[in-house]
């Protein structure tokens, strides 16, 4: 069978995978419905505007909030903290739950001073959560409203019973990349092309660390040079890390093979401008191939590429879907593929979601291949960690053994709003997770 690159299929494998995009934001909500799902917008780590004007930062925010998961996601606790000198004090310290009974929220609070108060309130909709306060007199001190200007960005203002404003404050997330969580771009597709700058600047206060693309072509990233998207992920600081890339086996005459690898030289170089630390290649010929010497010439390519990654110092990496599974000559593509290139030039992105849904263990191959699995695709068949098929858990249990440097959530299949859904990922992983 003859293999030669060509705009079609490159053309193909996009239209396929916008198509799955697609598909996938189809059956978006475009609302949460749930109380206690409106809830985990507030979660993670918040820091105060300037002032309640605007969502710039200064250098030393006045007041830092850190909200963290409890009982199944139901409730959270939320510890504030206010700048004095050199130093943040706590203020203020509450616990706000899901009550099921009523379904309302409650806080029990107790401010710096001694006072306690227990509010109860609710989410009237997607963004907007009022919260009533009193003192345990019984009496009416405060309503503080919550408005979510987006999953980043939130309002809130404190009236006593007369409705004079008492305080206002801006909150801007700023959740911590000490666990150094990536994300891959086919989750936020649409919202790329729309407003790249806007998309990253979320990212980045959501604590994703680095990015994955999956759109080079014409030696560009969403239209842009090499070093100006470097610059743009850079400029909302964050890592341009990895990126898929797409260029089929070559026919085996030595001019395609010629053309190919120049067509390599080029992109690693790109890369390699862009600060990008690995490549990884996907396959989706695989259907085509019925025969072991076919899938030698694919082990020879990837050594190759993986060859002239290493001389650039960047790491090349294999990526799978479902096919691999499927055996050829008694023998599984995907065990051939880890068996038949070399480790010092092909690492593989064990993409967890198709291994699941392939009827594969992931932790039988970390443990047969140690040390060849330097990323991870972290995506699940709903939100991250949401079906309940999925034991992420136990995986990462085995992140030493299989070498992984690089996890990276994906999410495809959205029962939410996306920006929601981007940012549930981030808490699972970070706070259930790593």
């Amino acid at each position: 069978m003859t293999y030669n690159f060509s705009i079609q299929r490159f053309t193909n494998k996009i239209i396929l995978l916008l198509i799955l995009i697609g598909t996938s934001t189809v059956f978006a909500q475009t609302s949460v419905p749930k109380q206690s799902d409106r809830l985990q917008q507030y979660l993670g780590f918040w820091v105060s505007s300037i002032d309640h004007t605007t969502d710039s930062i200064g250098k030393t925010p006045l007041i830092k909030m850190n909200n963290y998961p409890k009982i199944n996601n139901t409730a959270m606790s939320v510890d504030v903290f206010q700048k004095d000198g050199k130093t943040y004090n706590y203020t203020l310290t509450e616990l706000i739950g899901y009550d099921t009974k009523t379904d309302s929220i409650f806080a029990l609070g107790k401010s710096v001073q001694g006072d306690m108060f227990l509010g109860k309130g609710g989410f009237t909709s997607d963004t907007d959560w009022i919260m009533k306060d009193r003192d345990f007199t019984g009496k009416e001190t405060m309503t503080v409203t919550f408005d979510f200007k987006n999953q980043t960005d939130v309002h809130l203002k404190g009236v006593n019973p007369q409705n004079e404003i008492l305080w206002q404050t801006r909150y801007i997330k700023k959740n911590p990349k000490d666990k150094n969580i990536g994300i891959q771009l086919v989750s936020v597709h649409e919202q790329m092309q729309q407003n790249p700058k806007e998309t990253l600047k979320y990212l980045d206060r959501m604590g994703y660390s680095y990015i994955e693309t999956f759109v080079y072509k014409d030696r560009s990233f969403y239209g842009l040079s090499p070093l100006d998207f470097k610059k743009l992920v850079e400029d909302n600081n964050l890592k341009f890390t990895g990126s898929m890339t797409f260029y089929d086996l070559p026919s085996e005459d030595k001019q395609a093979w010629k053309k190919a690898m120049q067509w390599w030289q080029e992109c690693i170089e790109d890369h390699k401008q862009a600060g990008v630390e690995y490549l990884t290649i996907s396959n989706n010929q695989i259907k085509e191939i019925t025969t072991l010497s076919e899938l030698k010439r694919y082990a020879e390519y990837y050594n190759a590429i993986g060859k002239l990654c290493k001389e650039r110092g960047i790491r090349f990496a294999y990526h799978n879907h479902s096919d691999e599974f499927k055996t050829i000559e008694n023998k599984v593509v995907y065990d051939y593929f880890l068996e038949n290139t070399d480790p010092e030039y092909v690492s593989f992105q064990a993409d967890l979601y198709w291994m699941h849904f392939s009827k594969v263990d992931p932790i039988d191959y970390f443990k047969r291949y140690e040390n060849r699995f330097i990323s991870w695709h972290v995506k699940d068949y709903e939100e991250l960690g949401q079906s309940g098929k999925m034991d992420f858990e136990l995986y990462f249990t085995y992140a030493k053994a299989a070498g992984l440097k690089y996890t990276v959530a994906e999410v495809e299949a959205f029962n939410y709003p996306v920006w929601y859904s981007i940012n549930s990922a981030w808490n699972y992983l970070y706070f259930n997770i790593l």
